[in-house]
């Protein structure tokens, strides 16, 4: 085992798990905050395994060979149950957590612990939140809940609080680059996902080893430069054949969210460095066309439309008012 439970980052985060396991005071339940690609899904899994591991070299780390981490490590293990949305943007539904309920109060097959892994919880729907909160408050011993949410802030308080709390950030682009370089990555492709992932390891990773994201990106940030200029009929058009598909309305949506980012920070003379370094140019030439207030206005409209597509609100009028707004 590596001192950081073969993780990129996050140390802190590891060694207070660790402590937790090697002392015996492990939580009943912990939430994993932070951005989609940041690492929360591995650090659970993680703590998962050092948790349940029937060989570990050390108080609070896991072996990886043994039944129990491979299991885990695969998400294929009888004592851990994987609870999520069906597709990313979906729902995560009550009947869902009570199937959880139903199979965590079961004494453990194999391990010390029936671990229940929640991810992305923020895509629970009311229902499935309040039973979530009854389990956590009859959670039996044997049983450790542990939740990946994009920030705290998304989920009813009375479940925040009954979790430790584990607010992840972003590395250091740096870092991010020089570990892609390790892996094999020419320098300067290293430098630009690091950038895109914007310290996001899981995400930089997953950048690197499938191309499609990356001509995606690239092609999505090519249509939005034609659409600052279409007519309204080519904005419908075009807003018509996306909105079919609202997995890839979301990621556009997302790609779009990342470019005016950049504007924003261009605008506001930021010294944090933005995300889309290949297209600096086109950054550079909204900057001084729109002042800060609209660069913002920008950012937010995005945002705004991504949490209204959470809440199913129609995809096709969303987008063209969107773009309507955009010129």
């Amino acid at each position: 085992m590596t001192d950081n439970w073969n993780l990129l980052g996050h140390n802190w985060a590891v060694d207070m798990l660790r402590r937790h396991i090697a002392t015996g005071e492990a939580r009943h339940a912990y939430l994993f905050a932070g951005p989609a690609g940041l690492g929360r899904r591995s650090l659970a899994l993680a703590f998962a395994r050092a948790l349940n591991c029937t060989n570990p070299p050390a108080p609070g780390d896991f072996c990886g060979q043994c039944r129990d981490c491979k299991g885990i490590a695969a998400m294929g293990h009888p004592d851990l149950a994987v609870v999520q949305a069906e597709n990313e943007g979906g729902i995560l539904k009550v009947d869902q957590v009570r199937e959880m309920k139903r199979t965590v109060s079961l004494k453990p097959y194999q391990s010390k612990y029936r671990v229940a892994l929640f991810l992305r919880f923020q895509e629970a729907n009311d229902n499935a939140s309040n039973a979530l909160l009854k389990t956590l408050e009859e959670a039996p011993a044997h049983a450790i809940l542990l939740l990946t949410a994009a920030n705290p802030e998304s989920l009813l308080p009375t479940i925040v609080s009954r979790c430790e709390v584990l607010r992840l950030r972003p590395l250091p682009l740096e870092q991010v680059q020089r570990e892609l370089e390790s892996r094999g990555i020419e320098n300067s492709h290293a430098e630009l996902i690091a950038h895109i992932s914007g310290g996001r390891p899981g995400y930089a990773f997953r950048l690197a080893e499938d191309k499609s994201l990356l001509e995606f990106r690239s092609q999505r940030l090519d249509d939005l430069q034609k659409l600052l200029s279409s007519s309204r009929v080519d904005k419908f058009a075009y807003v018509e054949k996306l909105a079919k598909e609202k997995d890839v309305m979301r990621q556009t949506l997302l790609v779009w969210q990342s470019f005016w980012r950049d504007v924003f920070l261009r605008a506001s003379k930021a010294e944090s460095p933005i995300a889309n370094v290949d297209r600096a140019g086109e950054v550079d030439s909204l900057t001084k066309q729109l002042d800060l207030p609209a660069a913002r206005r920008r950012v937010a409209e995005v945002e705004r439309a991504l949490q209204q597509m959470e809440r199913n609100v129609n995809a096709r009028l969303l987008m063209e008012v969107l773009l309507l707004n955009w010129k």
